[in-house]
């Protein structure tokens, strides 16, 4: 299991911004410090307003422009939106406002699954905000064509897994009900379309069945991420250390979020701090 640990005889140095709506970020995260171990990352999960797919487009742009600003003013250079929703509502608006800023999105990965579908019908689970959004609707008709795209919206999945309740039988009963209409349609690829779901991930593969094929998009996020930094910074990569620092922040509990990486990632050496915005 990777170990992650703030350093504690180090300045938190801010070199790449991630963040999302809550814990989903972190998959994206944790992808990212294994391909840039000698990168300082922080991370900001907004667990305050957590989950993003049940604010208005509005919401969402505000509070991902205020989350840029302090990632920008603690040193970052480049900003992972680590989330699906941000992404489709937020990131035009953040390029716009930080033109020197590199903004790498989360999107699912529509392209991808075209290419990897036998039958030619695929399947994306994803929060309500994403799905509605026009950006994401772009992105299927931009490269959806030749396939029959099902977009399932997941309502409550996300507030389940950022409380930890991993195994519940509540949420067991949501993924059975938002994958039925998906075996129904007889896809044979679907689409983790939040950076949430992957965490859950067995579930998914249990509803859906072993002959359906389970497309995650982290890592894909992780290496543009690492690549565009190589390519603007490669003059920083001449630590000696083994470890980077990395700052982890959270709108909400931190106390909470330090027990959520710890349990579920296996991440109890890392410090957890609260940010009021």
């Amino acid at each position: 299991m990777l170990e992650l640990e703030l350093l504690p005889d180090l300045p938190a140095a801010t070199e790449i911004g991630v963040f999302d709506s809550g814990v989903g970020g972190l998959s994206v995260l944790r992808e990212l410090h294994a391909l840039l171990p000698d990168v300082g990352l922080h991370y900001v999960a907004d667990a305050a307003y957590a989950p993003y797919g049940q604010r208005s487009p509005d919401e969402i742009r505000q509070r991902s422009e205020q989350i840029a600003a302090h990632l920008i003013e603690a040193g970052a250079k480049l900003i992972v939106v680590a989330c699906n929703t941000a992404t489709a509502h937020a990131i035009e608006a953040l390029r716009a406002r930080w033109p020197r800023v590199p903004f790498v999105g989360t999107e699912p990965g529509i392209k991808p699954a075209v290419s990897a579908t036998r039958n030619g019908r695929i399947g994306v689970l994803a929060t309500a905000a994403t799905a509605a959004s026009s950006r994401y609707q772009a992105l299927v008709a931009r490269h959806g064509q030749g396939a029959e795209v099902f977009t399932q919206a997941c309502p409550g999945v996300v507030d389940l897994i950022e409380a930890g309740q991993l195994d519940a039988p509540e949420l067991r009963a949501l993924v059975a009900r938002y994958t039925a209409p998906l075996r129904e349609a007889q896809v044979d690829t679907v689409l983790l379309g939040c950076t949430h779901y992957p965490f859950i991930e067995a579930l998914w593969h249990e509803a859906l069945g072993p002959e359906i094929q389970l497309l995650r998009i982290e890592t894909a996020v992780a290496r543009r991420a690492a690549g565009l930094w190589r390519h603007e910074h490669p003059q920083d990569h001449t630590h000696t250390l083994p470890q980077a620092p990395l700052l982890v922040e959270t709108s909400g509990n931190a106390e909470a979020l330090g027990q959520w990486m710890a349990r579920v990632l296996g991440w109890g050496q890392v410090e957890v701090r609260h940010w009021a915005p």
